[in-house]
């Protein structure tokens, strides 16, 4: 036959004639396309399998490093004049994802986004192969009908009811449209009249612990930074409230106008959470919109346990940002922006393009999401959330929401098991655990600020060393006036006890000596 297949000693899969069958071999190039194009498939499919099986392997390596240069002369980037074979193309998968750094594997605890929920990816398989935009019901409409669903049910967890949402590319996205919104709300004119419509300078407030994305609102959407006011924030890195009424006032005896804030729930680094109720006092008081940037904390909304204080009084918020593809492991990416407000999104980007939002379709056109977008094309990220919720349930959200911050808290007690190896930095409210390794010859050193110099120092030559061992994978970042430190996070659901307790004598194997 000739399309017949074998299995290598390799356990991977090679086609026959694998100089021979090209891109002209498949559908729809070929009538009698089929066979080929299954085989094909199939063949990418195996070589998914084979990577999935690596990343859950804790003997397999989560990367092989290789330094950019090093890295290109092992790759085959090149973009040839003539289509090469279906088999070059089989085999430049399995290429690309062996030098790729294995985010699925228990001990990658390098990222906000860690894991591979298996659901929430044979979602992302589905959502390629229908290959659609989520601009109208017309084109998408079980997938339209599936956001409406679950953007409904993400508000009630929130506190809400009715009100509006929609999915963003990404986080940064998600506040900007809190963003225009608020302005929106304020100054109605600006849509239209621009600038001209505003009689004073608009300033925003956020902490200085915040995420950047939201000092870039101001940039982009012509404030400039300057107006964007960082709020101090406590040892734990909360904002603090009497600040943030402080600098409002400040602002508006100079004859500005404040009218947004930004509260943060699960800051990036520290992975703390602003007060949320004296911040919505202090809005209320000076009508102000409430904006919760809760990309990364938004997870433990659905957890009973851990929700309170974190959340107390998010309900109060005229806008929330969620990622479910951070803390709950949806596949990237998958982030929501939630209103309070019915109608805001429609009523803020609307711009009637004729040729797509027409309202004499033979359907209910207000499931036509594209004009409350800025974007008009949209990714659909629903489908792999969807799918993932129906798995899991609500309650099993809730499970993993507890595990995760459990295993966190399992961290913090090795740690301090250990002082003469690891320095907790602080207490966390989430499952960022900052710490400093401490190698053995500065075991003996009193901590101070000199100390610390060092140990910031010591941080990124263990993280190099993690890189080229290809053990494992831990983030590190200064923080004010804290040099260098790990933030680990635990955010994956293939991670247990056990794979903390490798973290941490592995990272003692590879830096004791420095």
């Amino acid at each position: 036959m000739r399309h017949s297949i074998f299995e290598s000693s390799s356990g991977m899969f090679h086609l026959l004639d694998r100089n021979t069958e090209m891109l002209t071999d498949l559908l729809p190039y070929s009538k009698d396309g089929l066979p080929v194009t299954r085989e094909f498939l199939m063949k990418v499919v195996d070589v998914l399998l084979e990577y999935i099986k690596q990343s859950h392997d804790r003997n397999a390596k989560v990367l092989e490093f290789h330094h950019p240069a090093e890295m290109r002369s092992l790759l085959d980037l090149e973009l040839p004049d003539r289509g090469v074979s279906l088999q070059q193309l089989v085999d430049d998968c399995q290429t690309t994802l062996k030098y790729q750094v294995r985010t699925g594997h228990p001990h990658f605890f390098n990222q906000l986004s860690c894991g591979l929920d298996l659901v929430s990816m044979a979602g992302e398989w589905l959502t390629a192969t229908a290959n659609t935009n989520m601009f109208t019901y017309e084109i998408a409409p079980v997938f339209i009908l599936m956001e409406h669903v679950v953007l409904e049910r993400m508000r009630e967890i929130i506190g809400w009811r009715g009100g509006d949402s929609i999915l963003a590319p990404g986080g940064s996205i998600s506040n900007l449209y809190a963003f225009l919104a608020a302005r929106h709300r304020m100054f109605p004119g600006y849509k239209e009249k621009g600038l001209h419509s505003i009689n004073g300078q608009l300033v925003m407030y956020t902490s200085d612990q915040c995420h950047y994305s939201v000092k870039s609102c101001a940039a982009v959407c012509g404030l400039g930074t300057d107006n964007c006011v960082l709020v101090p924030s406590d040892d734990k890195g909360r904002m603090i409230p009497s600040e943030l009424e402080r600098l409002i006032v400040e602002r508006k005896m100079r004859g500005q106008i404040p009218f947004f804030v930004n509260a943060t729930a699960g800051t990036t680094v520290l992975g703390s959470f602003d007060p949320i109720e004296p911040i919505a006092d202090i809005c209320q008081k000076y009508k102000l919109w409430l904006h919760i940037d809760a990309a990364w904390g938004g997870g433990l909304l659905m957890s009973r346990k851990y929700r309170h204080p974190r959340f107390t009084g998010v309900e109060r918020a005229d806008s929330v940002t969620w990622n479910p593809h951070k803390l709950m492991g949806a596949l990237l990416q998958c982030s929501t922006v939630h209103f309070r407000e019915e109608g805001i999104l429609i009523s803020c980007n609307q711009m009637s393009a004729e040729y797509l939002f027409m309202q004499d379709k033979l359907y209910d056109v207000q499931y036509d999401t594209g004009d409350k977008v800025i974007q008009c094309g949209r990714h659909n990220d629903i489908f792999k959330l969807w799918l993932q919720w129906r798995a899991k349930g609500t309650e099993g959200f809730e499970r993993m929401m507890d595990r995760l911050m459990e295993l966190s808290q399992y961290m913090v007690r090795r740690i301090k098991s250990m002082p003469e190896k690891f320095y907790l930095i602080m207490e966390p409210e989430m499952v960022n655990v900052c710490f400093w390794y401490v190698p053995t010859r500065m075991r003996s050193m009193t901590h101070d600020r000199e100390r610390e110099k060092l140990l910031g120092q010591i941080t990124p030559l263990l993280k190099g060393r993690m890189m080229m061992a290809g053990t494992l994978m831990v983030g590190y970042q200064p923080l004010d006036e804290r040099p260098n430190f790990f933030r680990n996070i635990i955010s994956s659901a293939a991670v247990t006890e056990a794979d903390v307790d490798f973290l941490l004598s592995e990272m003692d194997r590879l830096g004791h000596d420095l």
